[in-house]
């Protein structure tokens, strides 16, 4: 069927504001040196604790860091990471609330009430998801960490496919059907032709067993970083776990020691895309005073 005059004007009219949004999405993201994802297609393995502890521990060390909860319909991130300032909305604008030196959008900030159940299809949680990504001032951050949302459908593709993301991290607990879950969710990683960085056991202990990370990451082919103990310490919610207790916080540098070297030899680390953004711009006069 050959579309009207009016109808083709109207199809082109869409593609020209997608392209724009796309392109002043790229643009702010361009602030945003490094991104990683935390993820497994199973929910219930400890994602946001991962994800809000990293993102901690790396403000801690000194970089500037932004929490991304991109698990729209059960978003748990803010409550983890605790704190009590709140993201400011001013013209259409959101400013992130930064509590502990971590900027965090989540979609707990937007609720009415925290138990409501959000209940969303598919296209209304990417609608969401996209714009949380579109409406907020990150500003120059030198890791967004992505809290992923569960399963391999609609919303991890959307933040795949919308964000380019530099890796991500997979989250799996010693059980069987975490470790099935966390392959899945590499299997969807590597079929994106985005790095998946490498494996990170949670939930270990005498209650769950260990061992299974490290027989993923081999399985994988991939790095990995190492375990985290089911520990009584995470019952203090009044701040992330890895700033208050010094077990969490070593085995947190264990992982960031991998983490960094993976980060290192994909030339991802925040120095070295600052180098090359700063080398870009070089070329890039260099060319613009040549031509003129």
């Amino acid at each position: 069927m050959n579309m009207s005059e009016e109808q083709r004007q109207a199809r082109l009219a869409q593609i020209k504001r997608q392209w724009e949004t796309k392109r002043e999405l790229n643009r702010q993201l361009r602030k945003i040196k490094t991104k990683i994802g935390v993820y497994s297609a199973k929910g219930g393995v400890g994602k946001t604790t991962v994800a809000v502890n990293l993102a901690a521990y790396l403000a801690k060390e000194g970089y500037s860091v932004g929490l991304l909860d991109a698990d729209i319909d059960t978003p748990n991130a803010a409550n983890v990471l605790g704190g009590d300032d709140v993201p400011n909305v001013n013209n259409g604008r959101i400013q992130p609330a930064d509590n502990f030196g971590v900027k965090c959008v989540s979609m707990t900030f937007f609720q009415e009430k925290e138990d409501e159940a959000i209940i969303w299809r598919g296209p209304m949680i990417h609608n969401a998801l996209n714009q949380f990504l579109q409406m907020t001032d990150w500003g120059d951050l030198d890791f967004l960490v992505v809290d992923m949302p569960p399963g391999t459908s609609d919303a991890p593709l959307t933040v795949m496919q919308t964000l380019e993301m530099d890796g991500f991290l997979a989250v799996t607990t010693p059980q069987s059907l975490a470790v099935l879950d966390a392959k899945r969710s590499i299997n969807m990683v590597r079929k994106l032709n985005v790095e998946v960085l490498g494996v990170v056991e949670n939930y270990t202990g005498d209650v769950f067993g260990v061992g299974a990370g490290q027989k993923l990451a081999d399985d994988m082919a991939l790095t990995y970083f190492g375990n985290l103990a089911l520990r009584s310490d995470y019952r203090d919610g009044s701040k992330p776990t890895v700033l208050v207790s010094a077990k969490v916080k070593k085995e947190y540098d264990s992982i960031w020691k991998g983490l960094r070297a993976r980060l290192t030899e994909l030339e991802v680390m925040p120095e070295q895309v600052a180098a090359a953004l700063a080398a870009d711009e070089v070329d890039g006069n260099t060319t613009t005073d040549e031509a003129s």
